[in-house]
């Protein structure tokens, strides 16, 4: 496995080996003591898995109080996936890092604690499916505008798909007091 950087150094690419041949392939999308090996959690307590069309943009989310640290990959199709630091005094904070994930690459993005997630389906349909380093809590749940020009996430398409949660998350500016803390 290799673990590559990105533009935001604790937001981490992951790409597994993979072994293929005339049956198809097989390869390991998670090995604890690897995992650790690199730095990344080698703990997670929650499998999330969400299916979307093309076009459709899920995000930016995270939770305030119990911060979630997400491995995402895709199972089917392809997304552009991406992580913003919106911890405040961070060094990154407001800045962005972004990989295309898919069924042909099996790359894998760490999205830690303390970062907005979201992504783009750029396929007819996406699976994405993805580990969780902490529980869901609906009343913790948060996100930050997906077009907020003071991000300026360049976004591949246009006219995404959104639901009525995402279109009115409030910018990154007007979420300042609503945001974690960077430690």
């Amino acid at each position: 496995m290799k673990v590559l950087g990105t533009a935001i150094p604790e937001v981490k690419l992951v790409e597994p080996r993979v072994f293929e041949d005339d049956r198809g392939f097989f390869l390991e999308t998670f090995h604890a003591g690897r995992f650790a090996e690199h730095g990344l959690p080698s703990e997670f307590v929650q499998d999330n898995h969400s299916r979307s069309r093309r076009g459709v943009l899920r995000g930016l989310h995270y939770q305030l109080r119990r911060p979630q640290g997400k491995l995402v990959g895709v199972a089917r199709g392809e997304i552009f996936d991406v992580a913003v630091d919106i911890r405040r005094g961070s060094p990154t904070f407001g800045r962005w890092a972004g990989a295309v994930l898919s069924e042909s690459n099996h790359h894998m993005l760490w999205v830690p604690p303390g970062f907005a997630h979201g992504f783009f389906t750029l396929s007819d349909v996406a699976d994405v499916i993805y580990k969780c380093t902490a529980l869901y809590e609906p009343a913790d749940d948060r996100g930050v505008l997906w077009s907020d020009p003071a991000i300026g996430i360049e976004w591949p398409g246009a006219d995404p798909i959104l639901s009525d949660k995402d279109r009115v998350l409030r910018t990154l500016d007007a979420a300042h007091d609503d945001l974690p803390e960077y430690a």
